[in-house]
């Protein structure tokens, strides 16, 4: 999982799956923790293509 940060900071709108295409060049690893708390109370949407949400369980 991954998304973008600067300062510790998440500064992307998603979280994405490994080198999903979408990412970008500047993605930075996130543990899977971290990326349940930013897709559930983080405000931080998941790829609509890699859907790590799907991943690591998330249901709507």
């Amino acid at each position: 999982m991954s998304y973008l940060r600067v300062g510790g900071r998440p500064v992307a709108n998603s979280v994405h799956i490994g080198d999903c295409a979408l990412a970008g060049p500047q993605k930075r690893p996130l543990g899977q923790e971290q990326a349940r708390e930013a897709l559930t109370d983080g405000g931080i949407r998941a790829c609509e293509m890699c859907r790590p949400d799907t991943e690591l369980g998330i249901l709507d």
